[in-house]
C-alpha cells in the first residue's frame, strides 16, 4: 500500500483525493480575519503577548548579543525591527533574529504532539513580513494563527517520529506553517500556496545534535524556518514551481524525516477537521523557562515540599516519573545533565531542575545563572535524582509528570500531575499570561514601559503591523 492511499483512506480504483498541500492551501486561501471566532482572536493576542515577553527577556542574554552581532556584520542596511534591541535588519535577517529571541530561553509555548513550539517561528515571520509589506494588525494576527495551526498540525502528524529520527520538530514544522502564513500576507492564490509548501519542504532540516552538548543550534531553528518560508512564498508568487506532494510523496517530508519511525506518522492529522477544529487551541504556555517535558515534575516536587514541609537535608532520593518517549531529551547522558556546564543543558536536565526547585523553592532564571549551576547544594541533590517510567502518563496529549521523594526516615511521598499546568483544563488565564509578560519585560525595561507594551500587543488589531513592530523595537 502506498503512503498516499494510507493517508486518504481511498478504496482501490477511486479517484485520487487532493494532496495534503492542496487541501491546506485551499483552507488558507479562503480564510480571512472576519471569519475567525472571537476565542481564536483572543488566543492569538495572548500567545503573541507571551512570545513577545519571552523575546524581550532574551535580549539580556549573551546568545542574543552574539546573534545580533553576527547578523549585523553581514547585513547591508535593512529596515525591519528587532524586538527589544533598538536595531533594524534586512527582512529575513530580522526574522531570524526575532526567532532566536523568541525561542532562545525555551520559555515559548508548546504543543506536546510533535512536540512543537509554534509561536517562536510563527510570530517573528508574521511580524517581520507584515511590517515589511505594511499590513494591518488584523492581517498579522491572521497570518500568525495560520502558521501556528499548520505547524501544530504538522507536529501532531509526525507524532514524535522526527524527534526520534534526530530532528528538532519545531524547526521543520515552522517552515511549513510559516510558508502559509507568509503566503497569506503576500496574497498568494491557492496554486501558489501549494508551491510555497513544496519549496519550504526543501529548506526544512533542523538537526537535533544540540542535545548532545547543549549547543545553540536549537535557538536558531525557528527564525531560520521563518526566513526559509518567506523565500519559498516569494518564489512561489513569482511563478517558481514547487513540488505538489511535499508531505506524502514517495520522497516527501514524511518519508525523508521519519526514517525508521515511519509507522508512527499520522498524516491525516494535517487536514482532519481543518477549519472547524483548531488544534492551535491545544498549545500550552509555559510557567517555567525550561523544557516543557519537565514542568509537571517540577510542580510535583514543589507540591510535595509545600504539603509535607521537609528540608532538603531530609531527602534521601528523588525519582522523576515521565513517559519513556521523553527520556532521551531530558534524562539520558546523566553525566552531562547532573552537572550542567551551561544554562541550556540545565534547562533539559531532570536532575538539575528538580534539585534546583527543591533547594530554592522555584525554578526560574535565577536558578539558571552561572553561579547557580555551581551551587553545591543543588549539585549534591541532583546526584540523588533518578527517573522511571510513568505507566499512566497521558503523553503525547499532555506532558504528564510526577515525582516520588524518599526521605531519610523511610517515608515515601508521591505526587503526579496528569495534565501539566498551562495546558488543557489547566491553561493559564489571561491575567496569568499578562503577569508572565510583565515579569519578563521588566528584566529589560521599566514597569511603565512593560505595561505600555502589553497594552499595544493586546490591542494589536487597532494598530498597523509597522506601529506594533516599532513599539516592540524600542525599550
Amino acid at each position: 500500500m502506498t503512503l498516499e492511499i494510507a493517508i486518504n483512506n481511498e478504496p482501490a480504483g477511486a479517484a485520487p483525493a487532493a494532496s495534503l498541500s492542496r487541501r491546506i492551501a485551499q483552507f488558507v486561501h479562503d480564510l480571512d480575519y472576519a471569519a475567525l471566532p472571537q476565542r481564536l482572536r483572543d488566543f492569538s493576542r495572548f500567545h503573541i503577548l507571551d512570545v513577545v515577553g519571552t523575546a524581550l527577556a532574551a535580549t539580556k542574554f549573551e546568545f542574543a548579543k552574539c546573534a545580533l552581532n553576527g547578523l549585523t556584520a553581514m547585513a547591508d542596511g535593512g529596515s525591519v525591527s528587532v524586538i527589544g534591541m533598538g536595531a533594524t535588519l534586512p527582512l529575513k535577517d530580522a526574522v531570524i533574529m526575532n526567532g532566536i529571541l523568541a525561542h532562545g530561553l525555551d520559555y515559548d509555548d508548546t504543543h506536546p504532539g510533535g512536540p512543537v513550539h509554534p509561536s517562536s517561528s510563527a510570530f517573528p515571520c508574521a511580524l517581520g513580513l507584515a511590517e515589511f509589506l505594511d499590513r494591518s494588525g488584523k492581517d498579522l494576527l491572521t497570518a500568525y494563527l495560520i502558521a501556528v495551526e499548520i505547524s501544530t498540525r504538522f507536529g501532531i502528524a509526525t507524532n514524535g517520529a522526527l524527534l526520534k529520527s534526530g530532528y528538532h520538530t519545531t524547526g521543520v514544522a515552522g517552515h511549513m506553517g510559516c510558508a502559509l502564513g507568509a503566503g497569506h500576507l503576500m496574497h498568494l492564490n491557492a496554486e501558489q500556496l501549494v508551491y510555497a509548501q513544496g519549496l519550504a519542504g526543501s529548506t526544512a532540516s533542523a538537526l537535533a545534535e544540540h542535545r548532545a552538548d547543549g549547543a545553540w543550534n536549537k535557538r536558531f531553528h525557528p527564525g531560520w524556518a521563518g526566513a526559509g518560508a518567506i523565500t519559498a512564498a516569494s518564489l512561489a508568487r513569482s511563478g517558481f514551481i514547487g513540488t505538489l506532494k511535499i508531505y506524502e510523496g514517495q520522497d516527501g517530508l514524511f518519508r525523508s524525516h521519519a526514517g525508521t519511525y515511519f509507522d508512527l506518522l499520522r498524516p491525516a492529522a494535517l487536514v482532519d477537521g481543518l477549519g472547524t477544529t483548531w488544534r492551535a487551541e491545544e498549545v500550552a504556555i509555559k510557567p517555567y523557562p525550561v523544557c516543557h517535558m519537565l514542568h509537571a515534575c517540577i510542580d510535583s516536587v514543589l507540591a510535595l515540599k509545600r504539603q509535607h514541609n521537609f528540608e532538603v537535608d531530609d531527602i534521601a532520593g528523588v525519582c522523576a516519573l515521565l513517559h519513556p518517549a521523553v527520556f532521551h531529551s531530558v534524562c539520558e547522558n546523566p553525566e552531562l545533565r547532573r552537572n550542567p556546564a551551561s544554562d541550556y543543558i540545565a534547562k533539559f536536565s531532570v536532575y538539575y531542575t528538580l534539585a534546583a526547585a527543591l533547594v530554592h523553592g522555584r525554578c526560574g532564571f535565577a536558578e539558571l545563572e552561572s553561579e547557580a549551576l555551581k551551587d553545591p547544594a543543588i549539585l549534591a541533590l541532583a546526584a540523588r535524582v533518578t527517573y522511571a517510567a510513568d505507566p499512566d502518563s497521558l503523553y503525547p496529549e499532555y506532558f504528564s509528570g510526577g515525582a516520588v521523594i524518599t526521605l531519610k526516615n523511610g517515608r515515601m511521598l508521591k505526587h503526579v500531575d496528569k495534565i501539566n499546568r498551562g495546558a488543557g483544563e489547566r491553561a493559564l488565564s489571561g491575567d496569568e499570561i499578562a503577569a508572565k509578560f510583565i515579569e519578563n519585560a521588566e528584566l529589560v525595561t521599566t514597569a511603565a514601559r512593560a505595561r505600555a507594551l502589553r497594552d499595544v500587543v493586546l490591542d494589536l488589531e487597532q494598530h498597523s503591523a509597522r506601529e506594533l513592530a516599532h513599539a516592540l523595537r524600542r525599550l
